[in-house]
Order: structure tokens, then sequence, then C-alpha cells
């Protein structure tokens, strides 16, 4: 089963209230099993650039079921990986994609954000997939 539109709704207020209490501005996406997205924000001010690269962020977490950061370690020159983020139409591959897992392990979607550091970025999503832990 895929991911709902109140899981995702809750991932994504739950990453905007981190952002807030971090004082970032961020856009946030959720995806669904099948990268479909589900949800969005775009915070005040948020960077215009980087609401596509949020959304590209959880396709990229979500077509691979990995986080962004660890498909980055990979896409590195002489990496196994190098050049991946040219396919699907333009892949992300630094930090802040995280697949969501349900409480049976299994992936049902995932979440990007974008609009600062990748640090920061990530720190955000974690926060959007401890909102959905044991669901």
């Amino acid at each position: 089963m895929g991911i709902t539109l109140q899981q995702a709704q809750l991932a994504v207020q739950a990453a905007h209230e981190k952002a807030q209490q971090m004082g970032v501005k961020m856009n946030i996406a959720v995806v669904d099993s099948g990268a479909n997205l589900v949800a969005f924000i775009r915070m005040d001010d948020a960077w215009l650039g980087s609401l596509d690269i949020s959304i590209k962020k959880a396709k990229t977490a979500r077509f691979f079921d990995m986080p962004t950061g660890a498909i980055g370690g990979l896409s590195q020159p002489g990496g196994s990986l190098y050049n991946i983020e040219h396919s699907n139409g333009g892949l992300i591959t630094f930090p802040g994609g995280i697949p969501l897992k349900n409480r049976e392990g299994q992936i049902f979607g995932a979440i990007g954000v974008s609009g600062s550091t990748v640090e920061d970025d990530h720190a955000v999503a974690e926060a959007g997939v401890q909102a959905l832990s044991g669901q």
C-alpha cells in the first residue's frame, strides 16, 4: 500500500516545523511509491530553484530506494553510478531525499527537501521521516 495523503501531509508538517525551528526556508515534497507527487509546500521566500530540486530529491530517493546522499557517493567520478544524475529526466544526488518506510519496513514513498545547505536539507527531511515512523 502506498502513502496516504494524510501521511504525506503529516511528513510535510513535521518537516516544516523542523525548518521553522532551524530558521531555514524550505521546499518540501512527498511522493508515493510510484514517485508521484502527493504533498508539497514552499515556505515563504524559499528559493524558487529549490522547488524542482526538492521534488527531484524525493523522486530520486524513491527510484533507487536509498537516501540521495548515498547515491551521491556512488555517482562520483570512478564510482559505480557515475553520471546517473543524467538519467530519468534528471536526478539529484546530494543529501535531502529519503525513502519513507511503513511499519513492515516496505518503502511506500519518499520525502525531498531543498532550500539551505545539504546538511540542513537532510535534517529537515529526517524530521518528516521520523513523523511517520511506525505508521
